[in-house]
C-alpha cells in the first residue's frame, strides 16, 4: 500500500482532498467504527464519493491507512520518549497513551484486538516498528529495575488486549485496568 508520503507526486488541490479524506474517516472510525459507509466520510470530507474511491478503491484501504497513520504516531512518540525522563514512568505513560489512543478510537481498538475481520495487507512493517520501539521503552524500564523482568517485549500485545477489556467493562469509578499496569511493576 501506499502512504501519504509516497503520494507526494499528487496534485496540491489531491493531497488536501487525501488529507480531508483520512480526518474525516478517522474521526468516522473512531466515532462509529469501521461498518461506517464510505458515502458518510465522503459527506464529513465535503468532498464526492468519486474522490474517496479515487484515492482508497476500497473501505479496507480507507481504514488500513488510517490505522497505519495512527500507528505511525504511536511509533514516533515511542521513539521521542527513549531518551526521556525516568524510563518506568516513561514506559507506563506510553503504554497509558496507547491505550487511551484505542479507547477513544475504536478502528484502532479493533484493529489491535484484530477483531475487525477487515484484511490489513501492509501492517507488517509499520507493525514491526511499532513493536521494537515499544520493546525499546520496556527494555530500558526494566534496565532502571522499574518494570518485571520476566515482561517479554511479545507479552505486551496480550498486555494491552487485557488491559483495554478491563477498561471497557469496567464500571465506572473502577479503576480495574490499573491492576494489570501495576502487575508489570517490578
Amino acid at each position: 500500500m501506499t502512504t501519504s508520503a509516497g503520494r507526494s507526486g499528487l496534485r496540491a488541490d489531491a493531497r488536501r482532498n487525501r488529507a480531508r479524506v483520512l480526518a474525516a474517516a478517522h474521526a468516522a472510525f473512531a466515532d462509529e467504527g469501521p461498518s461506517v459507509p464510505l458515502d458518510e466520510i465522503a459527506r464529513r470530507a465535503g468532498v464526492g464519493a468519486g474522490t474517496v474511491y479515487r484515492h482508497f478503491p476500497s473501505k479496507e484501504m480507507l481504514f488500513e491507512a488510517v490505522v497505519l497513520d495512527r500507528i505511525a504516531w504511536l511509533t514516533e512518540q515511542a521513539r521521542e520518549r527513549l531518551e526521556a525522563g525516568d524510563p518506568g514512568v516513561v514506559f507506563f505513560e506510553f503504554f497509558d497513551v496507547v491505550a487511551a489512543q484505542a479507547l477513544l478510537n475504536k478502528a484502532l481498538c479493533d484493529a489491535l484486538e484484530a477483531s475487525t475481520g477487515l484484511p490489513m495487507k501492509a501492517t507488517s512493517d509499520e507493525s514491526s516498528e511499532f513493536r521494537a520501539a515499544f520493546a525499546d521503552l520496556l527494555r530500558r524500564a526494566q534496565a532502571a529495575g522499574t518494570v518485571r523482568a520476566d515482561v517479554e517485549p511479545g507479552d505486551l500485545a496480550a498486555l494491552l488486549a487485557g488491559y483495554l477489556a478491563i477498561q471497557r467493562q469496567a464500571p465506572e469509578g473502577r479503576p480495574l485496568a490499573r491492576i494489570i499496569s501495576d502487575g508489570l511493576r517490578a
